[in-house]
């Protein structure tokens, strides 16, 4: 059976980089069908690559690349690399409050195919959307949050998926994860948020943007650090909207895009499209 296999690399730029890591794949019968690559710079700057190859079944696995690579190749690169089946798929903890239009989107994408997840666990301050996720066969967890309980709430959260996923989405959880949680999950963490032109942070935003006059609605979806809403961002898109328009159309087109948005980031990461540099992010 022949894997498909990809390759994401990220090191100082400098000469020679493709070539080492195409003759070290082409010497193990692997044949490379797709390679992105971006420079910072050519002098000093940083060097991003993602290639995706076909390995014949009969030849070396990924394990064994890995393994060879980091002793052949990966000391003269200097960087960080890693190597993943494309077959393989995600594991997911999704963490949702009470607005659904995220949450229900990516329950129906990965049941339909349409995203390389399993959705392994739901995690929800609130016990409003159990029967909805019941619904699709995923287990719901139900962790109330206070100020006063929020650190116990975390290490329940933490035993229940420590080693068990290797993203958590936060669709729509209206509550801010502590640096700890961060750190001690030891997976990324994608969360969603609308933007506006001027932004509006807090309770009631979409009022206010009718109010102030805004003519585009959007989202932003990024990557969760213990500084609010300040991860590197992963994808970003806008819809136009009228005076015409009501807080109720405004409120319905920012869940459509923040449906849309999400599950690109989602899909995105999971096809190791998305590279971090510090503040910012690569996307293949």
């Amino acid at each position: 059976m022949t894997v498909i296999g990809r390759l994401v690399v990220s090191c100082v730029d400098g000469p020679g980089i493709v070539s080492r890591i195409s003759t070290f794949l082409h010497r193990r019968g692997a044949n490379i069908v797709q390679s992105d690559q971006y420079s910072t710079g050519p002098a000093g700057g940083r060097f991003f690559l993602r290639v995706e190859f076909h390995l014949p079944g009969r030849g070396v696995g990924l394990s064994e690349l890995e393994r060879d690579f980091a002793a052949e190749v990966g000391p003269v690169l200097g960087g960080t690399f890693r190597f993943r089946d494309a077959a393989a798929v995600t594991r997911v903890a999704v963490f949702v409050s009470r607005y659904d239009h995220c949450l229900l989107d990516l329950l129906w994408r990965t049941r339909r195919g349409e995203l390389p997840v399993e959705i392994v666990q739901v995690v929800s301050n609130h016990p409003d959307l159990a029967e909805d996720v019941a619904g699709f066969g995923v287990p719901f967890e139900h962790v109330p949050v206070t100020r006063a309980t929020k650190a116990d709430a975390e290490r329940k959260q933490l035993d229940l998926l420590g080693g068990k996923v290797d993203l958590v989405v936060l669709a729509r959880y209206m509550q801010i994860l502590s640096a700890d949680f961060l750190d001690r999950i030891g997976v990324p963490v994608i969360n969603i948020h609308h933007s506006f032109l001027p932004a509006f942070a807090g309770a009631g935003p979409y009022e206010r943007a009718k109010a102030r006059g805004v003519k585009l609605i959007g989202a932003t979806a990024h990557y969760a650090t213990e500084d609010l809403d300040e991860g590197p961002i992963i994808e970003q898109d806008v819809v136009r909207v009228s005076h015409r328009a009501s807080v109720a159309e405004f409120t319905s087109k920012g869940a459509d895009i923040e449906r849309t948005v999400l599950a690109r980031a989602v899909r995105w990461h999971c096809q190791n499209r998305v590279l971090v540099d510090g503040r910012t992010t690569i996307v293949f």
